[in-house]
């Protein structure tokens, strides 16, 4: 990538994005951002599914706090900047990362290896899938700590996932939670030993890189927008999609299933 804070490999049709400043547990600065963006967007050329993790010991620990200035902080802190310099920064390096995660165009993974604070909480939700170690775990720095409100879209994705009261609980409190805790709660798909991590992702990977991903796309935002509509009108949604779905991918399925056999999709 650009700026090397980035690594992106494909095999087999599996894209690894690694966040490759260990050094810092990977945290975030304007320039792992961008490279972040440019790695999706390969991915999406070379491969039918994206795993996002960190190098080291840890997933991401959050904004880059040693070098706070305009622009550097996902977490929003001034420094010797402006906020609207802050924001600037955010808007043209962090929000188009997640962004780029959040629509990507080929299912998405969260290999949790390690911590996963503040901007890296909200990062690996960007995500479809989350899975992590055991030895993992999660916390919301932003109040608390740096007295600021959560973003990277944290105040979007925990109470979609886990609910207000623990939403809040998490931001308010900033008590750092295990990653079996997030499996519990549903903030993450799986807990699993720190020696099974690497199948489970596999695994997990295999099954979306010979799926459609237009399928699991479209799965995807019908299931993130279901709030916003009635029972009857998801019902119209669900059929718009199988309009799309059902000509370009039911005659495979069906036939791999009689010859029991794996499908292959386009």
């Amino acid at each position: 990538m650009p700026n090397g804070t980035v690594r992106c490999e494909t095999q087999d049709g599996i894209a690894t994005i690694t966040l490759d400043r260990p050094e810092s547990l990977n945290s975030m600065t304007n320039e792992l951002m961008a490279d972040i963006t440019s790695a999706v967007a390969e991915a999406e050329k070379a491969a039918r599914v994206l795993v996002l993790t960190g190098a080291g010991r840890g997933f991401c620990s959050g904004a880059d706090l040693s070098s706070v200035g305009p622009g550097d902080d996902s977490d929003g802190a001034d420094g010797d900047g402006s906020g609207d310099e802050v924001a600037q920064g955010m808007d043209d390096f962090f929000h188009p990362a997640l962004m780029a995660l959040k629509n990507a165009s080929i299912p998405t993974i969260a290999r949790v290896n390690g911590v996963a604070a503040g901007g890296g909480l909200g990062l690996s939700l960007c995500c479809d899938i989350s899975i992590a170690s055991r030895s993992a775990f999660f916390v919301a720095t932003f109040g608390p700590r740096l007295g600021i409100v959560p973003d990277l879209g944290t105040t979007w994705s925990l109470p979609q996932r886990i609910g207000r009261a623990r939403a809040l609980g998490v931001t308010m409190l900033g008590e750092r939670f295990s990653a079996d805790e997030a499996a519990e709660w549903g903030l993450i798909w799986k807990a699993v030993d720190d020696a099974d991590l690497d199948a489970e992702v596999a695994t997990a990977a295999s099954v979306l890189a010979r799926s459609s991903s237009e399928a699991m796309t479209r799965i995807r935002s019908a299931i993130e927008t279901a709030g916003e509509r009635s029972f009857e009108a998801q019902l119209d949604v669900e059929r718009d999609h199988q309009k799309v779905l059902i000509p370009m991918n039911m005659a495979e399925g069906a036939a791999a299933f009689l010859e029991k056999r794996e499908p292959t999709f386009d």
